[in-house]
C-alpha cells in the first residue's frame, strides 16, 4: 500500500513538472502586427528585445497595401497594425464600417513629391502631368500640398478635398491618381509624382535629398499603432506601444532616416 502512494506520489510531481513546463512556455505571448516594410517593419524589429524582456513575442507581418492591414485588425487576423495616419484610420472606418482606433503616434513621414524630368519646381511646366494618391484622405493631404506651395489654390482648406475643389490651376495641370504603392512605378511616365515618404523609401528615393519639396515637420500626418476598437488596453499592445516611444526608438529614428521619418514623441 505504501509503495502504491510513493508511486502515486512520483506520478503527481512528474505531472505538476511538466505542467510547470508547459505553464512557462505559455507565458511568452504572442503579438502579430502588421506593418509596411518601410520604415514600420525596420521600427518593430528594433523594439522586439525588449518585448522579449517582458514575455512577448513579437511577429511582423508585413504587408505592401494599405487595406489589408486594417482588415486584418478588423477581422481579428492580427492584433494591431502599423502603417497609417489617423485621417486615413478614420475614412477607412467611415467608409468600411470598421471599428479601429488609435493606440498612439509614433512618427512622421513628410510626404513629397519627386520628378525624373526636372529639377526644380520652378521648371514644371503648363500642361504637365502629377501623379497623386487617389484615397481620399492622401488626396487631401496632396491637394493643400500643392496649394501651399503655390501650384494650385483650393477653394478652402477645410475638410476632405477633391480635385473639383481646386479653384485655380495657373498651370494647367493635369493630374493622374493611382494607387499610392504604384506611384513609384510611373514616376518616370509623369512629370511630377507626390509620393509618400515608405513607398519613397522602398523604391530607394531619398525624401530629403530627391524631393522638389516636402511637408514640413509641422504635419498633422502622424503614423500610429493602431487596434480594433475595445483591444487599445491589452497588456501586450500597451507594452509594445511603450517601447515604441523608448529614447532607443527615438535615436534609432533619427539615425536611420536623417529627416526623412520624423520622431513624434
Amino acid at each position: 500500500m505504501w509503495k502504491k502512494f510513493v508511486l502515486l506520489g512520483l506520478a503527481l510531481s512528474l505531472i505538476t513538472v511538466l505542467t510547470a513546463c508547459g505553464g512557462d512556455k505559455d507565458e511568452e505571448q504572442v503579438l502579430e502586427v502588421g506593418a509596411t516594410q518601410v520604415p514600420h517593419a525596420e521600427i518593430l524589429e528594433q523594439v522586439k528585445p525588449e518585448l522579449k524582456k517582458k514575455g512577448i513575442q513579437l511577429e511582423i507581418v508585413v504587408l505592401q497595401d494599405y487595406v489589408t492591414p486594417n482588415k486584418a485588425v478588423e477581422e481579428g487576423e492580427l492584433d494591431a497594425n502599423f502603417f497609417q495616419h489617423v485621417p486615413w484610420m478614420k475614412a477607412t472606418n467611415e467608409e468600411r464600417g470598421w471599428h479601429l482606433k488609435k493606440v498612439t503616434g509614433v512618427h512622421i513621414e513628410p510626404m513629397g513629391a519627386y520628378s525624373k524630368k526636372i529639377k526644380k519646381i520652378s521648371e514644371l511646366k503648363k500642361g504637365a502631368t502629377v501623379a497623386i494618391p487617389n484615397a481620399t484622405s492622401e488626396m487631401t493631404r496632396v491637394l493643400l500640398l500643392l496649394d501651399k506651395e503655390g501650384l494650385i489654390e483650393l477653394d478652402n482648406r477645410k475638410g476632405d478635398k477633391k480635385l473639383k475643389n481646386i479653384k485655380e490651376n495657373p498651370k494647367n495641370l493635369k493630374f493622374k491618381t493611382l494607387e499610392s504603392a504604384a506611384l513609384p512605378r510611373f514616376l518616370g511616365e509623369v512629370d511630377l509624382a507626390v509620393i509618400n515618404t515608405n513607398y519613397a523609401l522602398q523604391a530607394d528615393l531619398n525624401p530629403v535629398k530627391d524631393a522638389l519639396f516636402i511637408e514640413g515637420k509641422d504635419s498633422p500626418y502622424v503614423n500610429v499603432l493602431a487596434v480594433k476598437e475595445g483591444n487599445e488596453n491589452d497588456k501586450r499592445v500597451k507594452e509594445l506601444a511603450k517601447a515604441l516611444h523608448s529614447p532607443k526608438i527615438k535615436k534609432f529614428i533619427e539615425e536611420k532616416y536623417k529627416g526623412a521619418v520624423v520622431p513624434a514623441f
